[in-house]
């Protein structure tokens, strides 16, 4: 069955509190909202067309949804991947207000607002697990990224969650595999003080992960045995998060930062941040993704002084992270 009318829908993006990036080695991690969205717009049209960031093209042909090093290559991959053709009868319009390869989980709530308005569009009835999977499965199948399970189910559910991803560590998505235990928190946390600060240099997450990735396959015991304590650390921030013990959650962001930087997967610009807000005052500063490059994400009570601190350092853009809805669909009636 076909809705027709015009269908809006949109996802969040997010920043990782603690655990990141154990998502993508059947771990555990913490994560919130931004108050950014990425969104989707179908709209009645003869044929089909897509369009992203002021470039637009009709799909004529098979030929037109081959990858071609442009903006429209995630519309391109998202009706590459459902098979949706030339007689669709509709125009596909993304749009994002996440900063692009900022390690804020753009592309999956991109492809998040896609899926969740193609569903609404053809009645597949996916629930929020299945949507989540299906984003993710289109960012790692159809467009080549390396990613883990946090930005997909982050997108789709939002809030303030803690995702474990035990036995989804193979990144392939076997039929038989569980599916992502998603935990809501916000409800119980009144208040969550981070700042996020962007470093202003864009990153391919995929391209920062590889290495790791590599190292735990060949059975690097350093990361191995680093990723299992992240992701330890990351329940252990369960409590820290629920108590309000800023104190301790920030001692464990640290620590989670450490292991992850010793392993190699920072970078100068981010150690830049992360000691500008730690000499400030922040209890706690971490990647809130993927590293070389991207976004850092402080934890402080003294808002004021971190955010002066962070831009004195050299951070393009500050942030705050709220816990927000996460996929919204709405339709028009023709």
């Amino acid at each position: 069955m076909r809705v027709g009318g015009v269908i809006l829908c949109s996802a969040p993006g997010r920043v990782g509190i603690i655990g990141n990036p154990t998502d993508m080695y059947g771990g555990t991690v913490i994560s919130v909202t931004t108050q950014e969205r990425a969104k989707c717009a179908l709209r009645p049209a003869e044929g089909l067309t897509v369009a992203c960031g002021g470039a637009e093209l009709m799909i004529a042909g098979e030929a037109d949804l081959q990858p071609a090093g442009d903006r429209l290559d995630m519309g391109r991959a998202i009706l590459r991947h459902f098979g949706i053709g030339p007689d669709a009868g509709f125009r596909m319009e993304l749009s994002t207000d996440v900063p692009v390869q900022a390690g804020m989980g753009g592309s999956a709530a991109l492809i998040a607002a896609a899926v969740g308005a193609l569903d609404r569009r053809y009645g597949w009835g996916l629930n929020p697990w299945a949507m989540a999977e299906m984003a993710r499965r289109v960012e790692y199948r159809s467009l080549g990224v390396l990613c883990g399970y946090q930005d997909a189910h982050m997108a789709v559910f939002g809030g303030l969650s803690l995702i474990d991803c035990r036995g989804k560590a193979s990144l392939e998505q076997a039929e038989d595999e569980p599916l992502a235990t998603v935990e809501p928190l916000a409800a119980y946390v009144p208040e969550l003080p981070l700042i996020a600060a962007h470093t202003g240099i864009k990153h391919h997450s995929g391209d920062v992960h590889r290495s790791p990735r590599d190292r735990w396959l060949e059975g690097d015991r350093a990361v191995i045995e680093g990723y299992e304590e992240i992701a330890r650390l990351a329940r252990l921030g369960k409590r820290a998060l629920l108590d309000g013990d800023w104190r301790r959650l920030g001692a464990l962001m640290n620590e989670n930062h450490r292991i992850v930087a010793d392993l190699g997967g920072s970078g100068p610009a981010n150690e830049r941040l992360i000691e500008a807000a730690r000499s400030a005052g922040a209890f706690g500063a971490k990647l809130a993704g993927a590293g070389g490059g991207g976004t850092i994400l402080a934890l402080t009570t003294d808002p004021d002084r971190v955010r002066a601190a962070l831009l004195e350092a050299g951070a393009d853009r500050l942030f705050e992270p709220r816990p927000c809805e996460g996929l919204d669909v709405a339709a028009q009636a023709p």
